[in-house]
């Protein structure tokens, strides 16, 4: 289906944005689980997908970022028309993730941006329904779910260096 991972409301002001040189860059990390035998961490600022910025009054703006990755896009934002306008995002990604970690850091790594295989076309509708219920913060009776698709918590802040050691084997 179109929408691979995705994650709900999370919060601008838990991410590092602009940190200093060296190996602890901007990341945009999600996780899955919260012990060592459970995490999966990855990091999701190169993922493709459609984004909406929340402020105050609920949705502001919704963005799609195909060349771009979700995090060029969000940082973009900071300081464009949006700045000062929103607090939150949600982001649905067209990149499925890899199984493989990455050797050094643990973290999963995203695909290729795949050609759309929408397949059954009340799926991909179902896929639709749930992404604008999730998006708009709803709960139907239904509550329409993805058909494929994972959600993944933000990793705050202050919790990066506590999640990085533990993907890594540290």
């Amino acid at each position: 289906m179109l929408i691979q991972n995705y994650g709900l409301f999370w919060k601008v002001n838990e991410i590092d944005w602009f940190p200093g040189g060296g190996s602890r860059g901007f990341r945009l990390l999600g996780r899955r689980g919260s012990q060592a035998a459970n995490l999966d961490l990855a990091d999701f600022r190169n993922q493709k997908g459609i984004y909406l910025l929340y402020g105050n009054r609920g949705p502001h703006y919704v963005g799609l970022c195909r060349k771009q990755g979700l995090g060029t896009r969000l940082k973009q934002h900071l300081s464009d028309k949006h700045e000062d306008k929103w607090d939150r995002f949600s982001w649905f990604g067209f990149c499925a993730l890899q199984r493989t970690r990455n050797k050094k850091t643990g973290l999963l790594s995203l695909r290729e941006l795949p050609q759309v295989q929408l397949g059954a076309p009340t799926k991909a509708i179902a896929d639709l329904e749930a992404l604008l219920i999730k998006a708009m913060g709803l709960s139907n009776v239904a509550d329409m779910k993805f058909q494929s698709a994972l959600e993944w918590l933000q990793v705050d802040e202050d919790e990066t260096e506590k999640y990085m050691n533990l993907a890594s084997g540290r």
